[in-house]
Order: C-alpha cells, then structure tokens, then sequence
C-alpha cells in the first residue's frame, strides 16, 4: 500500500476535486471590492436550481450545523411549539438546537433506520392539538443511511397546519432532486463538505418570501447568524455583513461550472447509480444493511455488523485499503459502518469499495465472495449505460 494513497469514502467531509482545489488558489481578492459582489451572485443565483428555490441561495462563513442553528434561530422564539423528526442522531441535533432557544420540542421518534411515514406525521400533528410555529425534517439522516419523503411530509404539514416547514439537506443536496415551491419548503439549509464537493467551512440557506416575512419579524436575539442582516447586504451591495470564507466561495462557483458540465439531472442520476451498485452488491455477498431499498439514501449506505469480524470491517477498510468509512453514531455506534458515495464519486470508486469488501469477507470470515459483489454492481452499472 502506497502511505500517500488514501480513499475517502467517509459520509463527511468527502474528496475534493483538483479543479475545486485549483479554483480556490486563486490570488485572494478584497471581500469589499469590485469581484467579489459578481463572486456571491454568481454563486447565490447558480445554486437556485439546486436547491430548488426561486430565491438567491444565503452563503454563510459556518459549519452545517450552524446551518441547522440559523434556520431555527430566524424563526423560533421561546415558548413556540416546534416538531421535530427525530429518526437519528440528525434530527436529534435539530431538537436539541431548538430546545436552547427555548422552544417547546415536540419529537416524533422514528425508528433509526426507517423513514417517517406522511400517516406517521399526520397523526402526530393532529394528536398535538397546539398552534405548531415549525415543523423540521432531515432529508438525509446521515446517522441512518435514510432518505425522507420530503415531498409527502411537506404536503402534510401544510395540509394540517400553518408551520413553517424547515429542512435538513446537509448531507443530501446537491445529490438530490428538491423544489421549495412544490414540496411546500420554507427554509433548506446545507453544508458545503458534502455532495457539494467542498471543504467544510461554508453553510447555505434558502427560503422562500413566506419565510422572509417570518425572519423579519422574529424577535429572537441573534447578531452572526441574523438572515436578515446577510440578506440585506446580499440585496443592496451583492455581499455579506461579515467576513466571507472567500476562497470557499470561489471553490463553489467551480463546483457550479461542474454541475452544468455534466447536468444536474445526471448529477442525480449518476448517486442513484451508486446507490444501486453499493447496495446490490453488498447483498449479494450477504452483507446485511440497515435500511430497505424504498429509504435508502443516494449518498450514504449503512451496513449492518451483526458478526464480530464485521465489526472490524471499518478499521480493517483503513488498515489493509487505506479506505474511510463512517461509523454508528449514539445507539448505532459499533452496530453498523457507512459508506459514503456523494460529490466527487463515481461508480469506478464503487467498485473499489465493494472489492475490499470482498476481501475483507474472504480472509476474516472464510467465505468465497471474490468477485460477487463487483460483478453484481457492474450488472447494475451495465443496466443504465
């Protein structure tokens, strides 16, 4: 093994493409000069379509949870009546930010693994019988490997009440098919290290005009985090109110150049793609994994480690491949490990993933898998070239 060849296969922060890399070594420039307002617009409006909105995308100089803190800061006072999903360690955070800013948590627990069902939402609402300012989501709970039905949970939230709807994508966006509009999103925040192939270090907002208007009139104290602050400077002068991560910001415009490149609808395409090859080809070398096919997610696959040596299959990923997986978070820690496949991955890397698998199954259980997970993932790929 070459020391210098490390594959990083983590659900977060993922590979950064050498184009990124080269794109952010530009000479850095005066955040309040001439470029950089033409800087943040270009990249505020060319996220829209990836984020779903019909408004300029927030850029924040923060982490995704700062991300997660914004959206409940700009909106929730204490004493609000807030629900929050809570179907892993994600959602669990979302709670917990909430909670400090004193609002009445109301957590629907979901099965760690499984998706929130819209009939499981909609019984859950209407059993509160409270006025509830917000209800928040995780798109991708990354803790579980479980994609959200975004779209349904929307519908019942403005179907049953007048909250907010607020949501997750940190871990998803930029690998995913959202609308704001359609799907009835108030506020979608992300986080640059993942599907959007940037270092950590930068957080994005989007919210629609029915949200501004909340933000607005919200009287909860906040100064670095206030979205009215950063969408005033975005409006009258194409810039922030606080020192920008510049370089981050001009990673990001090549990101964008990337995106239109091969198309965001193939963006898509090609994390299903992933998806399918991972999961398929662990399950035919017997691999258990936590989710079913309807809940998985396109960006991160969780894996079962029912047996002693499975549970060394992370370290030993690391050890022998130099490959970084994910492991359990909270009650899943030590119980399953996660593969991540977003942003700057191909089905080739898939490939790579799943033969050290093999491998690992080989010397540490005995079992002659050599080539059977590779061969049913290159089934998969064969099906949609």
């Amino acid at each position: 093994m070459l020391l210098d060849q490390q594959y990083l296969f983590a659900p977060g922060p993922t590979p950064v493409p050498d184009r990124v890399k080269n794109a952010m070594n530009q000479p850095m420039i005066a955040h309040r000069g001439q470029e950089f307002p033409k800087l943040l617009e270009d990249v505020s409006t060319r996220l829209m379509p990836v984020f779903g909105t019909k408004n300029p995308v927030t850029v924040l100089a923060s982490s995704g949870t700062a991300a997660l803190e914004t959206a409940a800061v700009n909106v929730i006072e204490e004493g609000d009546e807030v629900v929050v999903i809570v179907a892993g360690a994600f959602g669990d955070r979302f709670a917990s930010i909430c909670e400090t800013f004193g609002a009445n948590v109301h957590r629907l627990e979901v099965e760690w693994g499984k998706a929130c069902q819209p009939e499981q939402l909609e019984e859950f609402l209407k059993g509160l019988q409270k006025d509830v300012k917000a209800v928040i989501a995780t798109y991708c709970e990354t803790s579980t490997a479980v994609l959200q039905p975004i779209k349904e949970l929307g519908e019942v939230v403005k179907r049953v009440t007048n909250a907010l709807f607020i949501v997750d994508g940190v871990s998803c966006i930029g690998a995913v098919p959202v609308n704001m509009k359609d799907w009835d999103i108030d506020i979608l925040v992300s986080g640059s290290q993942k599907a959007l192939m940037l270092p950590p270090g930068l957080a994005f907002v989007a919210v629609n005009d029915h949200a501004k208007q909340v933000i607005k009139n919200c009287r909860t104290k906040r100064f670095y985090l206030d979205l009215n602050r950063y969408m005033a400077s975005y409006d009258n002068e194409r810039s922030t109110p606080f020192t920008p991560a510049v370089s981050l910001i001009y990673g990001a415009q090549e990101v964008c150049n990337m995106f239109d490149e091969e198309g965001f609808e193939n963006v898509i395409s090609r994390h299903r793609l992933m998806r399918d090859m991972t999961r398929e080809g662990l399950k035919a070398i017997e691999v258990p994994l936590l989710t079913s096919d309807n809940d998985a997610s396109p960006t991160v696959t969780a894996v079962r480690t029912i047996s002693e040596p499975a549970k060394q299959m992370k370290k030993l990923l690391k050890d022998k491949f130099a490959i970084t997986v994910g492991g359990g978070q909270k009650k899943l820690k030590g119980e399953i490990f996660r593969i991540g496949h977003m942003g700057y991955c191909t089905p080739f890397d898939v490939l790579k993933v799943l033969s050290s698998i093999e491998m690992i199954v080989k010397f540490s259980e005995g079992k002659d898998v050599l080539g059977i997970a590779v061969k049913r993932a290159q089934e998969v790929w064969s099906e949609n070239v």
